[in-house]
């Protein structure tokens, strides 16, 4: 089964008082269930590293089960194998890439280092426009900005266990249907300028250190431009592709 991306939904932030309110003090409602709900709200925020990487595991095994991935022996991954060659570990980051049979031009990174790249994407973009989507991606990753976007992500899914506490029929744990809808927010979480900003800057700087075209950034971004206009699925988030080319472009010249 196939999931269509949907478009970047805005950050929000829940407190414990929210998940009361949302969940309500009902007559034999689990207090306890709901106060830890509260907690893992909190706990989204100082989440560790060990446990960051193990839901980002199983949130990217949903999202693998759920799309289909290219064959491994497909022109797809071998292509990306080619263009990845020397980029599993960049700052200290191991990273894993793999390719969904999607049409749309989109990619997306899960802060354990796992990045997918859609088909549609490959299929519009020259080798050195895909590397530098790549290389965006991994600035994500290496920046924090995913482990953000995965943090707001999971307090939306700990309000959920807040609300089976309360008395409803939602399961408590992250089920797959949870992991899945905690993957498409990541997938879909918009980012602020500053931080597509800064993820540009860091795709520039990797590709001119490992001698790459750092120019076909501009022509990535020229191409969501043509295509989707400055409502791009991909970059949807301001700035809009055509003002970040154009950005990128003085910092180039």
């Amino acid at each position: 089964m196939q999931t269509t991306p949907l478009v970047r939904s805005t950050f929000c932030t829940l407190g414990l008082a929210a998940v009361l309110t949302l969940s309500g003090c009902q007559s034999g409602a689990d207090m306890g269930g709901m106060l830890s709900a509260g907690t893992g709200l909190v706990g989204a925020v100082t989440m560790s590293d060990e446990q960051m990487q193990q839901l980002g595991d199983q949130t990217i095994a949903q999202l693998d089960a759920e799309n289909q991935l290219v064959a491994s022996d497909s022109q797809y991954a071998e292509r990306l194998a080619s263009l990845t060659q020397g980029w599993e570990n960049i700052d200290g980051n191991d990273l894993e890439f793999n390719v969904y049979q999607l049409d749309d031009i989109n990619a997306f990174a899960v802060p354990n280092g796992s990045i997918r790249l859609h088909t549609g994407l490959m299929d519009a973009m020259t080798d050195d426009e895909v590397r530098y989507v790549i290389a965006h991606e991994i600035g994500h990753v290496a920046l924090g900005h995913s482990k953000r976007a995965f943090q707001v992500a999971y307090a939306a899914s700990a309000a959920r266990e807040a609300a089976a506490a309360s008395g409803s029929a939602t399961a408590a744990a992250l089920s797959s249907s949870e992991l899945g809808e905690l993957g498409e927010k990541l997938v879909n979480a918009q980012f602020s300028q500053r931080q597509e900003n800064e993820a540009d800057d860091y795709a520039v700087e990797l590709m001119q250190q490992y001698n790459l075209n750092a120019e076909a950034s501009l022509t990535a971004l020229r191409k969501l431009e043509a295509a989707y206009g400055n409502n791009s699925s991909f970059f949807s988030s301001h700035p809009a592709p055509g003002e970040r080319a154009e950005r990128l472009e003085a910092t180039l010249n």
